[in-house]
């Protein structure tokens, strides 16, 4: 992202706007911090690890990608629920554009999910595997050939995303996409516009990227990517949180099991829309306010910081504190209440001196030490919630919708879940505070 106010915040309060599911995009080419060092597996970054799948590839295509069988280090397979079994606590870290442009980030987060035995998703934006020079084959619904919003990367910095990319999937986490060129706003080229036919387009061109990566870059002595995208690409988030509901019907005729778009949620059991499960972002405590914010590092810089990402410095140790607070209230809430799954997006970006990643980085450990004190916490992607969920039997997972906000179920979890001929009544709902704005339609 290169100017924050493309993303049509001027003019709303900082916390309105927040509210209103406006997104940021992927990744911001400016600032480079060091890079950072490195589940079962290990990988060297480049190739893969030493035992890896690629060894018996299939090269699919120009050979970008590769069919690599089963993809490694996956939890083990899920199980419905028994009768009076307490819920485990998901919670998924998703990244948004997933482009590595040398301030260390990527890398960085990879090494965190390794140390903790932790998966996550990152929504790939298309774009950052092709190289600048060949941008005018990116022909964006009712924009010009070539154009974009975030930019395209350096060579070098597609280079370490293809890298970054390749170990992500080796070590278990999801490659979803973000789409390509990230228009926003009210502009007729925003994706808010585009018809289920242009969002066709967009997702093929998408995938195009991904999969003709040695042919646009001429890259041939790289390794592949080690999976068949037209496979792995199961759900995705849209620039801004703009343009869901055409891109829904396009979506499930592609066979997309979830989409993560939505413009606001709150923290409860997810439903289907169109037949794909609906994950949004969600309403969490704000530390210091008596409205919520929405669980992404962009939503909470706009309401600290009025959308700058370079507000002076003596703000950052207690934005920094605020933010990492949100994200843990919003776990603890899920885990002490209704256990409904927690879902987090951020930016690989050092907005504000980095505080966000620092902040999403103590949150991340805080949530995994719960997991490593003998708490069932499960730090998975999208993909991964998804096939469990898909087991559960209907009538539990409509039981466990009637639990709104911060609600514990009524007897504890034996008595609730001990059978389920109750499914279909709705129980009250309880909220702590109330989010600024409407999170619910960004339009």
């Amino acid at each position: 992202m290169r100017d924050i106010s493309r993303r049509g915040l001027i003019g709303l309060g900082a916390g309105a706007a927040a509210a209103m599911g406006l997104a940021a995009c992927g990744t911001q080419h400016d600032g480079a911090s060091p890079a950072h060092g490195s589940d079962k597996g290990g990988s060297d970054g480049s190739g893969g690890p030493s035992n890896s799948p690629t060894a018996t590839a299939r090269p699919l295509g120009d050979g970008s990608t590769a069919d690599t069988g089963k993809q490694p280090n996956q939890p083990d397979k899920p199980v419905p629920l028994e009768p009076g079994q307490t819920p485990p606590q998901f919670v998924v870290f998703s990244w948004d554009g997933a482009g590595e442009v040398g301030n260390g980030l990527f890398p960085r987060f990879l090494d965190l999910a390794k140390e903790h035995g932790a998966h996550m998703t990152f929504f790939l934006s298309g774009l950052y595997l092709l190289p600048e020079s060949k941008k005018r084959k990116y022909l964006p619904p009712n924009n010009a050939p070539g154009a974009s919003d975030i930019g395209y990367l350096s060579d070098d910095h597609v280079k370490a995303t293809l890298t970054n990319v390749r170990r992500a999937w080796l070590e278990g986490h999801e490659i979803g996409t973000h789409f390509n060129g990230h228009f926003c706003g009210e502009a007729h080229g925003s994706v808010k516009w585009w018809t289920p036919k242009q969002w066709h387009s967009e997702i093929e061109q998408a995938k195009a990227f991904v999969k003709e990566w040695k042919t646009n870059t001429g890259w041939h002595d790289m390794p592949p990517l080690p999976f068949d995208y037209d496979k792995e690409l199961v759900g995705g988030r849209t620039p801004c949180l703009l343009g869901q509901d055409n891109l829904l019907p396009t979506a499930r005729e592609l066979g997309w099991r979830y989409d993560a778009s939505s413009p606001g949620g709150n923290q409860v059991w997810p439903t289907k829309r169109h037949g794909l499960w609906d994950y949004p972002l969600q309403a969490i405590p704000f530390p210091g306010h008596s409205f919520q914010v929405l669980s992404m590092d962009y939503n909470i810089m706009a309401n600290q910081s009025k959308n700058s990402t370079k507000a002076p410095a003596y703000n950052y140790p207690g934005w920094r504190q605020q933010a990492a607070q949100a994200y843990i209230a919003g776990f603890k809430r899920a885990y002490e209440t209704n256990r409904a799954p927690f879902f987090i997006g951020n930016h690989f970006e050092h907005w504000n001196g980095g505080i966000y990643m620092d902040a999403v980085e103590e949150a991340f450990k805080h949530i995994a030490r719960e997991k490593e004190k003998g708490a069932d916490v499960r730090i998975v992607s999208f993909r991964q919630f998804t096939d469990w969920i898909d087991v559960q039997r209907p009538e539990v997972v409509a039981k466990l919708r009637t639990l709104g906000v911060g609600q514990a179920p009524a007897g504890g979890w034996k008595a609730f879940l001990s059978e389920t001929s109750g499914a279909g009544k709705k129980t009250s709902s309880t909220t702590s505070g109330t989010t600024s704005g409407s999170p619910s339609n960004p339009a």
